[in-house]
């Protein structure tokens, strides 16, 4: 059991993937994880039922007995769940913050993914102390994003939904998933991006970008060879781990920690 105490505020974050659910106790003054990571597969179909089991299963593998903030990869408003691209259809209109809140038997507040890493990188990370307009982009089985203005963060923009290019969503796209399952080449995959972020310069204009998820790691493959930008590109400071940071971050917030 990770032991809760005045000298350190701690919260599990969870951060709902569609192939991977993982989480860690997080120290929310430092954002560093307090015990090793642990990750279990995604259920498929990956139903409120499967998930709130699986949501369990962190729980009682860290033995926590405290709030629990958690991602998930919806438009989630007033905790309810109002889309479901990489998960099943059941979680459309569901009210999900209940369901998993019920499954943990612990108080439970839920966020979108992207916020969530977002978030974090906005207290801890590459966009830490920055003005202006920022965009989080979160590479993996679709494509999340995180808008954050001055600092603070405006929830569910849902960029990698965005029709592009023509008749298609981004994230069926340029996605890390697209680039895996296809077996596509770096440098196919940095031209797809490419005209994916110009598109966003067009839109938006933003000052500044931060590409996260499990590809981030692999940053130097591609950021490099992005051009015609007219803002910077960076790796996300907290890589994958950003979803549990920032999940714990708002729990910890909701709850007066």
């Amino acid at each position: 059991m990770i032991e809760q105490n005045t000298q350190v505020r701690a919260v599990l974050g969870i951060d709902i993937g569609g192939t991977g659910i993982k989480g860690a106790p997080v120290n929310i003054d430092t954002g560093e994880f307090l015990a090793e990571r642990h990750r279990i597969e995604t259920p498929q179909p990956a139903t409120p039922e499967a998930v709130g089991k699986v949501v369990k299963a962190l729980v009682d593998h860290f033995k926590w007995t405290g709030p629990i903030g958690c991602t998930f990869p919806a438009i989630v408003h007033n905790g309810m769940t109002m889309s479901a691209a990489n998960v099943d259809q059941s979680w459309i209109q569901a009210p999900a913050q209940e369901i998993l809140a019920k499954a943990a038997g612990l108080p439970l507040v839920l966020l979108n993914d992207a916020d969530a890493a977002g978030l974090a990188e906005v207290v801890f990370g590459a966009a830490k102390g920055r003005g202006g307009k920022t965009i989080v982009i979160t590479l993996g089985t679709g494509i999340g994003s995180a808008l954050i203005v001055d600092g603070q963060l405006i929830t569910n923009t849902e960029f990698g939904h965005l029709i592009f290019p023509r008749n298609e969503i981004a994230e069926k796209y340029c996605s890390a998933k697209v680039r895996e399952d296809s077996d596509m080449k770096w440098s196919e995959f940095t031209e797809r991006l490419n005209k994916y972020l110009l598109h966003l310069q067009l839109l938006f204009s933003p000052d500044f970008m931060i590409i996260g998820g499990g590809i981030s790691k692999k940053h130097e493959k591609f950021i490099p060879d992005l051009k015609d930008l007219r803002f910077q590109v960076v790796p996300a400071d907290l890589k994958n781990d950003a979803g549990i940071v920032g999940a714990a971050l708002e729990a910890a917030r909701c709850n007066g920690i």
